[in-house]
């Protein structure tokens, strides 16, 4: 059902059972598969394709332009996967012509109030991001991984799959996959054991993915550490992190405070 008090354009593509609240705007470009619940107040503008089952609640502003001084009005995109919870005063902004055109969102995601995903993001499966979390442009978010409330994440950030973020964590640096950062700045405490054991790793693997990454970040160099972690690259964690610290080599990676 679409409220009599909506301005829904009547070239955007909405499935039929799509349910948009008063006061909300849909603009021409905008594409909404089934399903999609959108409550009063809600801004959705651009060229922005949402997929099936997501709940997007009032005064979210999805699509509009991007922060981006460089940015002059460019055609790019917005592509929000299925079942996303976007909660209220949420912000996400398409791409830019010079950052490669377009931001995804992957499915079943949670964006809690006042979160804010600039342009040129790839966020991946299952993400948690908390009330007040501030993600910048060009950042990559791999699946599970959650970020605390309050937080920042600095352009061009990779953060692996189930890391955790503690709030008010200013992320600076590239986070490997299963790691737990907090601080401001940030610093890796550890490895992300709670969320690991939720995911239903062993605990052989809990151990042997904790000492490589211990053994990585013993060595002032970090290819010594690599190479030496390498023992345990029979653990597919393992060679994930490895895999990970190998792309990273033109960013700073989050370390463990000396």
């Amino acid at each position: 059902m679409i409220s009599d008090k909506a301005i829904v354009d009547k070239n955007s593509k909405l499935d039929s059972s799509v349910e948009v609240g008063p006061f909300s705007i849909i603009g021409k470009e905008v594409k909404i598969g089934k399903n999609v619940k959108i409550l009063s107040h809600v801004n959705i503008t651009g060229d922005t394709s949402i997929s099936d089952e997501c709940e997007i609640y009032s005064f979210a502003s999805i699509g509009s332009a991007p922060q981006d001084l460089k940015f002059k009005g460019e055609k790019t995109k917005l592509i929000i996967g299925k079942k996303n919870k976007i909660r209220e005063y949420v912000t996400i902004n398409p791409g830019t012509d010079h950052g490669g055109g377009i931001t995804i969102i992957g499915d079943n995601c949670l964006f809690m109030i006042s979160s804010h995903v600039a342009h040129d993001c790839k966020i991946g499966n299952n993400v948690i991001i908390a009330n007040n979390v501030a993600i910048a442009g060009h950042v990559e978010i791999d699946d599970n991984v959650i970020i605390g409330g309050n937080s920042a994440v600095q352009q061009f950030t990779r953060i692996g799959k189930l890391a955790m973020i503690g709030g008010m964590t200013g992320v600076e640096k590239d986070v490997i996959p299963y790691g737990l950062v907090t601080g401001n700045r940030s610093h890796l405490e550890g490895i992300n054991i709670i969320g690991l054991k939720r995911a239903g790793y062993s605990s052989d693997e809990i151990n042997g993915l904790n000492q490589a990454v211990k053994l990585i970040f013993s060595n002032v160099l970090l290819k010594n550490g690599i190479k030496e972690a390498k023992k345990f690259s029979n653990l597919k964690t393992v060679s994930e992190v490895i895999s990970f610290l190998e792309k990273s080599e033109k960013r700073a990676i989050c370390r463990p405070l000396k």
